[in-house]
């Protein structure tokens, strides 16, 4: 077995989505001073590698907590979506006939490649119809390694609006897809782990997200 690392580390001044908090983590006791290290950490609840709960979009939609944990732990499939260019909606079509419904959806666009560089912004994102579909097909969680699954910035956030009024889980800014790929291509068999902190009431949290690799 083989656990890939999905998820990016958190560090003062990261990027995070335009307007959210700010990031910074620094230490709050010392070995020097107080005889134990502890680290101050501030960020907002949708830092880094995290996830989306319904409630993210509507108060009236389900937390964090309220979500079973099956949600964010099963058998995965990377959906090959490398090559788009900035701003490219990903359509239906790169996932008709090839997910299937209790599966944990992994879309690689190749974006996290920009991580930290201003072009992160100018992701792909999943075209509402695709959301669409994916719900229909009984996902009810999906994971991109961009900043969201819809446009950065938005006026309107469809994709969300459609897969959180399903229920379904979000899981953004994951990275090393590509090497997801290489190993499904080789025939081997992908689960995922997306288990997020236990926040009660939240509309998200960061999550160490993984891949685990058998035959």
């Amino acid at each position: 077995m083989r656990i890939i690392d999905l998820s990016v580390p958190l560090r003062t001044g990261m990027p995070v989505y335009p307007g959210d908090p700010e990031v910074s983590i620094h230490p709050a006791l010392t070995v020097g001073v107080d005889e134990v290290n502890v680290l101050h950490v501030h960020m907002g609840s949708q830092t880094g590698t995290h996830v989306d709960a319904p409630f993210h979009i509507d108060d009236g939609l389900p937390t964090l907590d309220a979500l079973p944990l099956e949600r964010f732990v099963g058998p995965a499939v990377v959906i090959d979506a490398r090559g788009l260019g900035p701003r490219t909606a990903i359509g239906r079509e790169y996932f008709e006939g090839k997910v299937r419904a209790g599966q944990i959806v992994l879309v690689a666009t190749g974006w996290s490649e920009h991580w930290g560089t201003p072009d992160y912004l100018a992701h792909p994102y999943l075209a509402p119809e695709a959301a669409a579909y994916l719900v229909e097909a009984g996902i009810r969680t999906i994971g991109i390694d961009t900043l969201s699954v819809d446009p950065t910035p938005a006026q309107d956030i469809p994709s969300h609006r459609i897969l959180c009024g399903a229920h379904a889980v979000i899981a953004e800014n994951l990275t090393a897809l590509d090497e997801v790929l290489t190993e499904q291509h080789l025939g081997h068999r992908v689960e995922a782990s997306l288990l997020p902190l236990n926040l009660p009431g939240a509309d998200g949290a960061p999550v160490r997200a993984i891949a685990r690799i058998g035959l």
